[in-house]
């Protein structure tokens, strides 16, 4: 069964998304710790990162350097977390998320509901922060 990414990914459920290419994409999370909060995910549906090829650990993390350097720009963070936890969906995923303290990386203050016109305002800031 596909995961709930995989399903995301080929249009069969909603997604926010800021970056698309042939290896991975990056869309909007939709219980974000902080605002911006997104994730990077491969195409190939590999649940550990430690599992993947190593030329798409590669592009992933290049895609979620590229990310994060827009999210500074657009939502003026001073830092931004990288986070491979791998326990919510067996779908490698890398949460990129905007921070200022420490409280900003953590899970347990995930979003329960997100305003989508903010989520989709956002996503586009940083998608054109990528251009």
């Amino acid at each position: 069964m596909a995961s709930i990414f995989t399903r995301i990914i080929a249009g069969e459920l909603p997604g926010t998304f800021v970056y698309t290419d042939d290896v991975c994409v990056a869309f909007m999370t939709i219980n974000p710790i902080s605002r911006g909060h997104l994730l990077v995910v491969p195409r190939v549906e590999i649940d550990q990162w430690t599992d993947l090829p190593d030329d798409i650990s590669q592009h992933c993390f290049a895609v979620a350097k590229q990310i994060a350097k827009a999210q500074k720009q657009v939502l003026h963070c001073d830092r931004v977390a990288l986070i491979i936890a791998g326990f919510e969906v067996p779908h490698c995923h890398l949460h990129v998320i905007p921070a200022t303290t420490i409280a900003d990386v953590s899970f347990d203050n995930a979003a329960a509901s997100v305003d989508f016109s903010d989520l989709a305002a956002v996503a586009a800031s940083i998608t054109a922060a990528l251009v």
